[in-house]
């Protein structure tokens, strides 16, 4: 792939602040009427279609139906509805936007799944969230809990169609490990807004992939936050936009706790066609990265990698590090966007095959660098299958 914007850094040159404000200190609250409705030149909305979103961002989305949420999973997980007013509610984290604050006024109700202490979970818990349908609106809230020690693996997967935003908080205890793999793979006028909330306790682990491929708009906010040393973070990312369709990926890591790490890594790609009639794709991804004074000993790095299929076709890739202490092991970031890569497609043809094999190689193998660390077979097999009719898209355009 030939990379048009590459940017990386090192500690000793990085301090990196949006309009000098820090990011963990960005304002928050449950109360939607706290923030102002957003405007094209909101820092946190810029990049975003807003007419898109169906009055999500501006109160005039009321909800009119509810979306299904289903629940698979081993007889030691807990899994309770509970009403908004529970107390573990927003422990992970306090809604940051006006549409996160706005899902988390307007649940009715709230799926609770805990992972007892010191249990290890064999088999991944699925979690179905089917969208109101077409023409509705919903909101929701989903929260798992990882208690000390426990082990587990958990699929969220999105589909349906309508109008939806929610919160959904990850509560990893201490030297807990959480494995989460949510996909997004609805119709194809599916326009859902949701925030993802991260609180991490000491030695926890958080592996959490996020996979954006259908809707119309799908924009995914995700913040983590450690809440005691030695925690360990991995963010991976999975996009491929077509005509039509924004997906948008918006990351905060917070390191305010010594000796933790996190290891961010996206990748994306769009295609489409010029003469379709609708808007040309467009991908975002904006990744920050927050290492506080207090954070002595931060290990941390975030990629971002897009590959651009088709004229017309947009991908924004904003990297930052906002760094308040030396003392810390390394800190980076870098971010590429680009066509094929000429050399790549020579190499493959000099070997006798054709071009339009050659591209469908070459992206296999962009993509399966994210796909591989996934460690759910099932969700591996549908990704490879998912990626090969996309690329089947393109062949027709």
């Amino acid at each position: 792939m030939a990379s048009t914007d590459l940017r990386s850094a090192s500690p000793s040159n990085l301090t990196e602040a949006a309009e000098g404000i820090n990011k963990g200190e960005q304002f928050t609250s449950f109360d939607v009427d706290a923030f102002e409705v957003p405007h094209g030149r909101d820092e946190i909305w810029r990049f975003t279609p807003l007419r898109r979103l169906r009055g999500l961002h501006d109160g005039s989305a009321v909800a009119d139906a509810s979306a299904a949420i289903a629940v698979t999973a081993d007889a030691a997980v807990r899994v309770e509805t509970v009403a908004r007013g529970d107390d573990r509610l927003g422990a992970a984290g306090v809604p940051a936007d006006r549409v996160a604050a706005q899902a988390f006024s307007a649940f009715q109700e709230a799926t609770v799944l805990t992972v007892p202490k010191e249990a290890v979970v064999e088999e991944p818990v699925t979690i179905t969230i089917t969208g109101p349908g077409e023409g509705s609106t919903a909101y929701g809230h989903l929260q798992l809990r990882a208690e000390e020690l426990s082990q587990a693996t958990v699929v969220i997967d999105v589909r349906g169609s309508g109008t939806y935003a929610d919160n959904v908080e990850f509560v990893v205890g201490d030297a807990a490990t959480l494995t989460v793999v949510w996909l997004a793979e609805a119709a194809a006028d599916l326009a859902y807004v949701t925030m993802h909330h991260a609180a991490l306790g000491k030695d926890a682990v958080l592996r959490h992939s996020a996979v954006l491929l259908g809707g119309e708009l799908v924009r995914l906010t995700g913040r983590v936050r450690f809440d005691g040393p030695g925690g360990d973070a991995e963010l991976l990312g999975l996009y491929f936009a077509d005509d039509g369709q924004h997906l948008e990926s918006r990351l905060l890591v917070d390191h305010s706790q010594p000796n933790c790490r996190s290891n961010v890594l996206y990748k994306g790609a769009l295609q489409g066609d010029p003469g379709s009639g609708l808007p040309d794709a467009h991908t975002v991804w904006v990744g920050d990265v927050l290492i506080r004074a207090a954070g002595v000993g931060t290990d941390t790095f975030e990629v971002n990698r897009n590959l651009v299929l088709a004229d017309g076709a947009r991908a924004d890739s904003i990297p930052n590090l906002e760094i308040e202490t030396g003392e810390i092991v390394q800190a980076g970031h870098a971010s590429a966007t680009g066509r094929f890569d000429d050399l790549q497609l020579f190499y493959l043809q000099a070997r006798g095959i054709p071009e339009d094999q050659a591209r469908r190689l070459i992206v296999r193998g962009f993509f399966g660098e994210i796909i591989s660390k996934i460690p759910v077979p099932f969700v591996q097999e549908r990704l490879t299958e998912a990626v090969e009719r996309e690329l089947a898209v393109t062949e027709n355009n």
